[in-house]
């Protein structure tokens, strides 16, 4: 018989105050149980007129917000910078849980997307300069031949700055939810939703 936290649901939602923490623990479950990228996430955005969704990997999150990395000249920055409001969605079928995350994005600071950049292997960084990210390609050959040009131009490969169209995005969530598999799809959810105090409030959801 599953364990239940005191709000009745299954012991995996624990009985937190802060989604951050629940969000911490389950992505910890997900790396060992995820057989490729527990940190791939589906974010969808708008440019006010059709949305769009796409995977990219998280790369670092903390009680300021979830972050990716991206041309800023692409569809989702360009979108993003248009309308700065995005969401995301976690899907760990190994574990049959998901979470969502709606809120507001900002760019990261110069020296935040510097230091993940630099961590980067030299093949990425180049790609970071080579690639006009979801502009039309005449041939692939286009791509392979722009790969090559910028190789000949950062030859060495600890000195391969940052393209000033490649950066990051951090959304500060103001909503989270949690969600697991049930019986008869009979799911558990549990949302949290900040307030204006800044304060997370819970609630269980219907499924």
């Amino acid at each position: 018989m599953n364990q239940k936290n005191p709000l009745g649901l299954n012991s995996c939602f624990l009985d937190l105050d802060d989604p951050i923490e629940l969000f911490k623990l389950w992505m910890d479950d997900a790396k060992k149980s995820e057989p490729n990228d527990p940190n791939a996430v589906s974010l969808a955005t708008s440019n006010n007129n059709f949305p769009s969704v796409r995977m990219v990997l998280l790369k670092d999150f903390s009680q300021n917000g979830f972050i990716f990395y991206t041309n800023l000249n692409s569809q989702k920055g360009n979108e993003l910078k248009e309308n700065p409001k995005a969401a995301m969605c976690f899907h760990w079928k190994s574990l049959l849980r998901q979470i969502r995350i709606n809120g507001v994005v900002t760019q990261v600071a110069d020296d935040v997307a510097d230091k993940y950049y630099n961590s980067r292997s030299y093949e990425s960084r180049i790609g970071a300069w080579a690639s006009k990210q979801s502009k039309e390609l005449t041939s692939r050959d286009q791509l392979i031949d722009s790969i090559k040009e910028y190789k000949d131009k950062y030859n060495d490969e600890n000195n391969v700055p940052r393209p000033s169209h490649w950066s990051g995005w951090i959304l500060s969530a103001q909503s989270i939810e949690f969600w697991l598999d049930g019986d008869s799809r009979i799911h558990e959810r549990l949302k949290y939703v900040k307030d204006r105090n800044g304060q997370w409030i819970k609630s269980l959801l219907s499924p």
